[in-house]
C-alpha cells in the first residue's frame, strides 16, 4: 500500500502571466514530458530556464526549475529531483508567492514518501499545510491535510493522522473526488486503528463510487483494506476474496507487488503453502520486472543527463556565438553611425543653401496667404451683413405675425363678447314671454320684438369680417374663391377655427350645442375634402 501513500501534486501549472517564449518554452517541455519525451523535455526546460535567467523572469524560472525535478522524478531519479526541487523552492521563498513555496514542498514531501522517510515526508508536508493555513488557501490546506493522514498512518499515529483526514473531510464536503480520497485513507486509518467492522462499512460505501478507469488504484487500494480488515478479524476466507478481487484489477507493477505480498501472506495463514510459493514466485517475477523498470529508467536517465550536458554545452556555445554576433553588430552599428553622420553633415550644406530660397518662398507665401485672408475677411462680413438683414426681416416677420395672433385674440373676445350678449338677450327674452302680464302689455312686447331683430340682425358678423379682413387679409376671399360650396355660416365657422377657438367656444358663438358644432365641424371639412377633422385647424393655417 506504499503506493497510496500521499496524492501526488506534480506542478505542471504553466498558464501564468503574460505569453512569453520563456513561458512557450516551459510549456512544450510539460508536453513532451507527458509523452514520456524526458530528452526533449529537458532540452526545451532547460532553455526555457536560461531565458528566464537572462531576464530576472522568477515566474518562468521557477516553472522550468520544478518541471525539470517532476522530470526526474518520473525517471525514478529522486537524487537529481530533489535537487531541483531544492533549487525551485530557494526561488519561490526568495522572490514568489506562498503558492508556489507550497506546492514545491509537497513535491519534496512525496519524494520521502517513495523512499519511505515518512519523518521527513511529514516535516514538509507540515510546512505547506501551515503555509495554507497562513494564506487561507483552503482547498490546498485540505490537499495536506489528507497527505499529512497518509504520512502519520504510515507510521502508525493514527490518532493524529485521524485529526488531519477529518479536518480534510471537513473541507471537502462539497467536491465528491477530493472527498473520496479523505474517506479512503479514512478507511485505512480505521483499519490500522483496529477498528475492522467500521473500516469494512466504509470501504464497501466507497466501492459503488470507486467506478470508472480513473478509480482502478483507488479500488485496488480499498479491496486491500477490506481484505486486512477481515484478516485482522480472523476471517481469512473472506480476506482472500477480496485481494483476489485487487489481483482482478488492471494493475500497474507496484500494485501487482503489493496484491501478491497481501496474497502470499494470507495463503501461508491458511497453510496453503503450494499457493503461497506460486504467489511468492508472481511476487518474485514483479519485483525482478520493477527493478528492471528502474535500472531501465535510470539508466534513461543517465543517458537524458549526458544528452543534457551535450545541450547545456552547446547552449553555452550559442550564447557566446551570439554574444560575438552582438559585438559585430555593435562595430556595424558605429560604422554606420559614421557615414550617417558624414552623410547629415552634406545635407546640412545643402540645407544652408537652400533654406534663404526657402524663405523667400515663404514670404511670398505669406503675402499671398494674407491676401486671401482679407478676401476671406470681406466676404465672411458681406455674410455677416446678409444675415444681420435676415434676422430683421425674420424679426419683423414674426412681429407681424405676432400682431395678427394678438388681433386674432382680440376679435375672438369681440366674438365671444357678442356670442354671450346675444345668449343672455335670448335667455332675457324667454324669462319676460313666459311672465303673463307682459304677454298682454303691448308696449313691452314691442320692446320684446326690439330685442329679437337685435339677434336677427347681421351687423354684428358684418362688423367682424370687416376687422377680422383687416387682420387676415384676403383670407375670407380667398376661401369663397377655392371652395365656392361653402356658405355663410360655414365661412363663419372656418374663421372662429382659424382663430384657433374651440369647438366649446365656437359653440357659444353659434348658440348651438356643443354635438352639433362638431358635426358642423365634420360637414365643413368634407367640404374642403380633408380626410380627418382634425386636420382643419393646421389646414387653414397652411392655407392662408
Amino acid at each position: 500500500m506504499k503506493n497510496h501513500v500521499v496524492i501526488l501534486l506534480l506542478l505542471i501549472q504553466v498558464n501564468l502571466f503574460a505569453q512569453d517564449l520563456g513561458k512557450i518554452k516551459v510549456e512544450q517541455g510539460v508536453e513532451a514530458m507527458l509523452k514520456n519525451d524526458y530528452e526533449k523535455s529537458l532540452g526545451l526546460l532547460l532553455e526555457a530556464k536560461s531565458i528566464a535567467t537572462q531576464n530576472d523572469n522568477y515566474e518562468n524560472l521557477f516553472l522550468a526549475i520544478n518541471n525539470i525535478g517532476a522530470n526526474y522524478y518520473s525517471m525514478l531519479d529522486y537524487g537529481e529531483a530533489l535537487s531541483n526541487y531544492l533549487e525551485a523552492y530557494q526561488i519561490a521563498i526568495d522572490y514568489l508567492e506562498p503558492k508556489h513555496e507550497m506546492s514545491v514542498l509537497n513535491n519534496i514531501a512525496i519524494l520521502y514518501s517513495k523512499e519511505e522517510n515518512f519523518d521527513k515526508a511529514i516535516e514538509y508536508f507540515q510546512k505547506a499545510y501551515d503555509i495554507a493555513s497562513k494564506n487561507k488557501e483552503l482547498p490546498k490546506k485540505g490537499l495536506y491535510a489528507i497527505n499529512l493522514g497518509a504520512a502519520h498512518n504510515e507510521i502508525n499515529k493514527t490518532s493524529i493522522a485521524r485529526k488531519f483526514i477529518d479536518e480534510s473531510i471537513s473541507i471537502f464536503k462539497d467536491d465528491s473526488k477530493m472527498l473520496l480520497d479523505a474517506k479512503l485513507i479514512l478507511s485505512n486509518n480505521l483499519m490500522l486503528s483496529g477498528e475492522n467492522d467500521a473500516a469494512i462499512n466504509l470501504s464497501l460505501e466507497l466501492e459503488a463510487l470507486l467506478i470508472g478507469k480513473e478509480y482502478i488504484e483507488h479500488r485496488i487500494s480499498n479491496y486491500l483494506i477490506i481484505s486486512n480488515a477481515y484478516q485482522q478479524k480472523g476471517n481469512i476466507e473472506r480476506a482472500v476474496f477480496y485481494a483476489k478481487r485487487a489481483l482482478n484489477e488492471d494493475k500497474n507493477i507496484e500494485d501487482k507487488i503489493s496484491v501478491y505480498e497481501q496474497l502470499a501472506e494470507l495463503y501461508i495463514t491458511q497453510g496453503k503453502l503450494e499457493e503461497a510459493l506460486s504467489v511468492k514466485d508472481s511476487l518474485f517475477n514483479a519485483e525482478k520486472e520493477l527493478n528492471a523498470i528502474k535500472n531501465g529508467r535510470l539508466f534513461e536517465s543517465k543517458k537524458v543527463k549526458f544528452e543534457v550536458e551535450n545541450y547545456q554545452r552547446e547552449l553555452k556555445y550559442q550564447q557566446e556565438e551570439i554574444k560575438n554576433q552582438e559585438k559585430q553588430f555593435l562595430i556595424l552599428l558605429i560604422g554606420s553611425i559614421i557615414i550617417l553622420i558624414v552623410f547629415i553633415w552634406a545635407l546640412r550644406n545643402s540645407y544652408v543653401k537652400s533654406k534663404q530660397k526657402k524663405k523667400l518662398h515663404e514670404k511670398a507665401q505669406e503675402l499671398i496667404s494674407l491676401e486671401l485672408e482679407k478676401e476671406k475677411t470681406t466676404k465672411l462680413l458681406l455674410e455677416k451683413q446678409l444675415k444681420e438683414k435676415e434676422a430683421i426681416s425674420l424679426f419683423q416677420q414674426e412681429k407681424l405675425k405676432n400682431e395678427i395672433e394678438s388681433k386674432n385674440r382680440k376679435l375672438s373676445a369681440k366674438a365671444l363678447y357678442l356670442s354671450n350678449k346675444n345668449t343672455l338677450i335670448a335667455s332675457i327674452i324667454s324669462d319676460l314671454e313666459k311672465i303673463y302680464h307682459v304677454r298682454r302689455d303691448p308696449e313691452l312686447k314691442n320692446h320684446i320684438l326690439s330685442l329679437k331683430d337685435l339677434l336677427k340682425t347681421d351687423d354684428e358678423w358684418d362688423s367682424f369680417v370687416k376687422h377680422f379682413e383687416e387682420v387676415n387679409h384676403g383670407f375670407i376671399d380667398k376661401l369663397k374663391h377655392e371652395f365656392p360650396i361653402l356658405n355663410t355660416n360655414d365661412i363663419r365657422f372656418l374663421s372662429y377655427v382659424y382663430m384657433n377657438l374651440s369647438i366649446k367656444e365656437i359653440s357659444q358663438i353659434f348658440n348651438i350645442t356643443h354635438e352639433a358644432c362638431r358635426k358642423r365641424k365634420e360637414r365643413v371639412s368634407k367640404k374642403l375634402k380633408l380626410k380627418a377633422s382634425s386636420d382643419l385647424h393646421d389646414f387653414l393655417y397652411v392655407f392662408n
